[in-house]
């Protein structure tokens, strides 16, 4: 069973009668399922309100951490967040809190047609809200730090992600879906000579083109926050090296500020563990557009 299956499917009537049940304050007219993730089943009610129910029982503390971090950090972001207006409570009929916030509009980034200059633009406004994300004040306003985790997943420890990175690009060559160059092999056995990181910041902690939302040509916001925590900035600099091409790269770095060697290094890796497993997804899920954006971000992230 590939890793991202449900444990618990919300299907439309029992999504309705937990709204109904939970906040009767909310006359739902139209109800529709409006995305399914690895974590979360999503339900949009009115076409206002996004319900994100977990799916699996390991998101459940994602979905606690959002409600610690995302009221005190939002309004301080220049891109929108979702900030949870209705949260609610496990049940006889469902065994985890979920949450509904009102809806960011647009469409994920790997799906958006962009000319140079306005892949530029959009990667100087990545930059900014990354570089307010990431500074010592935007930490200090979320209180009690100390209950965000220290990188849970250990992203950023190479002598773990670096065989995973190994393990999910085999599987790509196994299914034919793309071939690792040796300069690749190359990247990531300089990787696991790196020290751990010393750099502890607030980080979205699974910031890939399925998250970034984008309405027109400018960021609408940035969605998915369940792994917010302190860790090295390279968690979310992946996306810089694996999604955008070297003029946008080069504009977002003028923005953001020098990125020491090292953490680039551990950016490119993780962006390779990160990309082989949404490729892998996007074939298991039939999802032609994830899977294409990732294998394109693989190419990128090989030729970076």
């Amino acid at each position: 069973m590939p890793e991202w299956s449900a444990e618990f499917e919300v299907d439309e009537p029992l999504a309705r009668r937990l709204i109904r049940e939970q906040f009767p304050e909310l006359r739902v007219h139209s109800l529709r399922l409006f995305a399914t993730g690895w974590d979360n089943t999503v339900w949009l009610v009115d076409e206002t309100w996004a319900f994100r129910f977990p799916r699996r029982e390991i998101a459940v503390p994602l979905v606690e951490r959002e409600l610690v971090v995302l009221p005190p950090l939002a309004p301080r972001l220049p891109l929108a967040a979702p900030v949870p207006r209705f949260v609610g409570q496990p049940s006889a009929s469902y065994p985890w809190p979920f949450l509904g916030n009102e809806l960011i509009r647009g469409r994920e980034l790997g799906v958006v047609s962009l000319d140079d200059e306005q892949e530029k633009a959009l990667a100087v406004a990545l930059a900014r809200f990354l570089r307010i994300l990431h500074e010592g004040e935007t930490l200090a306003a979320i209180p009690d730090p100390s209950r965000l985790p220290e990188d849970p997943n250990a992203r950023a420890a190479m002598g773990l992600r670096v065989p995973r990175a190994r393990e999910a690009l085999a599987r790509l060559e196994g299914e034919g879906m793309w071939q690792t160059p040796a300069n690749v092999e190359t990247l990531l056995e300089s990787a696991l000579s790196l020290a751990p990181p010393a750099a502890r910041v607030l980080v979205h902690g699974d910031l890939h083109f399925r998250h970034v939302l984008v309405d027109g040509t400018r960021i609408a916001g940035v969605i998915d926050w369940g792994d917010v925590c302190l860790a090295d900035p390279s968690l979310d600099l992946q996306l810089v090296w694996s999604f955008f091409s070297p003029r946008a790269r080069a504009a977002f770095l003028a923005e953001y500020g020098e990125v020491p060697r090292e953490r680039e290094l551990r950016a490119r890796v993780l962006g390779l563990s990160i990309n082989a497993v949404l490729a892998l997804y996007g074939r298991d899920e039939l999802l032609p557009d994830v899977e294409r954006t990732a294998v394109a971000s693989l190419d990128r992230l090989a030729s970076a």
